[in-house]
């Protein structure tokens, strides 16, 4: 990355219902700068998105719905525990989501960059592409509770998306930085704005030796 992508940034991810985008929110709020990656690979799967050609050609159009954005619940069916057919996805989605990722970073104005990865153990190339790596940690009980709670889903299926994301363990070997979001909001926010406050520090001394 160039430019404004190699000042002082921070990859912030966390497993499903763990709480990430309600961190990554609270560190925009006190000015950090967001660029979100799942949001990036919504806009290039939308009508029109610059993944959707390449996505009819590898899958074929039935995977393109009628108002031509990709058919998220067909091809979730499709990857989910299909190897090769998730890594032709991947192979279509994650150059670009690279790409954009960087002009995204480039566009950014804050004090700070927080790249939001929610894959980024899985990607498996982002560690050492961002200056730390924050993880949003919770028990798993807690995660099998919100996402339930959130998305109407049973016991048996968040369990099932959970085993196929990155392990607690494994997010947590590459951590820098941990908030642990087990409890209410009002005990996560002293968290983000302790840690906002060293990013801060940390960014100041970055620029400095730039």
């Amino acid at each position: 990355m160039t430019s404004k992508a190699q000042r002082f940034s921070v990859g912030l991810t966390g497993g499903i219902g763990s709480g990430k985008t309600t961190v990554a929110n609270l560190l925009g709020e006190l000015g950090a700068a967001l660029v979100d990656t799942d949001a990036i690979a919504h806009l290039l799967t939308a009508p029109g998105g610059l993944a959707i050609p390449d996505i009819a050609a590898q899958f074929g159009a039935e995977f393109i719905d009628a108002q031509g954005a990709m058919d998220r619940v067909r091809m979730r069916s499709h990857v989910f525990g299909n190897h090769l057919a998730r890594h032709q996805l991947e192979a279509i989605l994650h150059p670009l989501i690279r790409s954009e990722t960087i002009n995204a970073a480039e566009r950014a104005d804050g004090d700070y960059l927080i790249f939001v990865v929610p894959l980024l153990v899985e990607s498996g190339n982002w560690v050492g592409r961002t200056s730390r790596i924050l993880v949003v940690d919770c028990d798993e009980e807690v995660q099998v509770a919100r996402v339930m709670a959130r998305n109407g889903l049973q016991r048996h299926e968040v369990e099932a998306i959970m085993a196929a994301q990155a392990s607690r363990a494994a997010r947590l070997a590459v951590a820098d930085d941990v908030i642990e979001n087990n409890a209410s909001a009002a005990e996560l926010r002293p968290q983000v704005q302790a840690l906002h406050a060293t990013y801060l520090a940390l960014a100041r001394q970055a620029a400095i030796q730039l």
